[in-house]
């Protein structure tokens, strides 16, 4: 596997470049997981978004599909044959690959196929259900990528799935026409909602999504409770969560004030992404990191003990 980061294909480099414009405070995690040692935990990141841009983002379902099918086929294969496309090369070429299950690698595009005909859930618990099973699938890989097969998945699933409901609250108006809408049925029924309504500024839509916001916000709350550990970019989606649930419920206008990006990582941040890296270096099963973060921590601070 090459140790550059200039010769990750342009696959890896796109992806992680779009996720990054998508997730700026996620740039806090690159000072704490070397690309140059650990290139096979961005290409697993990118083969996740490479699922949820198919799963959610896909307006022709059979394309994504036919899509999805191809990279069942290529992971299923991967192990015997190390993989064809770009992502698939990098992460088999790393030892962690080939102590995952096959079937693990598999599930998220599985999952992913089943949710381009999910409609909307009945209620709030009935949303996590349902977003559990795609994201439940991601958040096993990643643990086990990063964990072993031994490390528990219920909080990094939790947050997972939390995180994908605020994300799809953000497009309430532009996704008003979808099979699966952001708020569900129960919800809608509440405020006498309709898709119409959801496309404009309107009182009942904008107390649904409080409504929606806080439950969210609980669940984060309880997430911090469950057992397993999270990868430091799932600790920093956790973090980023809050932040923009507290300021949206903060608001006058909630639904606005979600478009807001989130301020830029502050020392708290730092130090949460800081832990986590170190934890995980402690627990990693493969022994590649656990040499002392310190310098991580001086490298994200910088020369003058400032964030940068």
């Amino acid at each position: 596997m090459s140790a550059d980061p200039q010769a990750w294909p342009d696959e890896l480099q796109g992806r992680i470049d779009k996720w990054l414009h998508t997730h700026p405070q996620q740039r806090i995690a690159l000072g704490f997981v070397d690309r140059m040692r650990y290139a096979g935990h961005y290409a697993l990141l990118a083969l996740e978004q490479e699922m949820l841009d198919a799963a959610y983002g896909a307006r022709e379902p059979q394309v994504a599909a036919t899509r999805l099918q191809w990279w069942v086929e290529e992971l299923s294969a991967a192990p015997a044959s190390g993989g064809h496309h770009p992502l698939t090369e990098l992460l088999f070429a790393d030892r962690r690959a080939r102590s995952i299950a096959a079937s693990t690698w598999t599930a998220p595009a599985l999952a992913a196929i089943a949710q381009l005909s999910r409609g909307t859930a009945a209620d709030f618990p009935a949303q996590l259900e349902a977003a559990g099973v795609l994201h439940g699938a991601l958040a096993t890989l990643e643990t086990q990528w990063w964990y072993g097969s031994r490390a528990s998945t219920q909080r990094a699933t939790r947050v997972a799935v939390l995180g994908q409901l605020l994300h799809a609250l953000r497009a309430l108006a532009e996704d008003a026409d979808r099979d699966c809408l952001p708020l569900p049925m129960a919800r809608l029924a509440q405020h006498g909602l309709n898709r119409e309504r959801l496309r404009q500024p309107d009182p009942a839509s904008a107390q649904a999504v409080r409504d929606q916001l806080l439950d969210l916000q609980r669940g984060l709350v309880e997430s911090a409770r469950m057992s397993g550990p999270l990868s430091v970019f799932r600790v920093v989606q956790w973090r980023e969560a809050r932040q923009s649930l507290a300021h949206a419920l903060a608001a006058a206008d909630s639904q606005a004030a979600l478009a807001v990006v989130p301020a830029r990582p502050g020392l708290w941040d730092t130090l949460l992404a800081w832990r986590t890296a170190a934890a995980w270096r402690q627990a990693d099963p493969w022994g590649t990191g656990r040499e002392c973060a310190t310098a991580d921590m001086a490298n994200a601070l910088g020369p003058d003990g400032a964030h940068h």
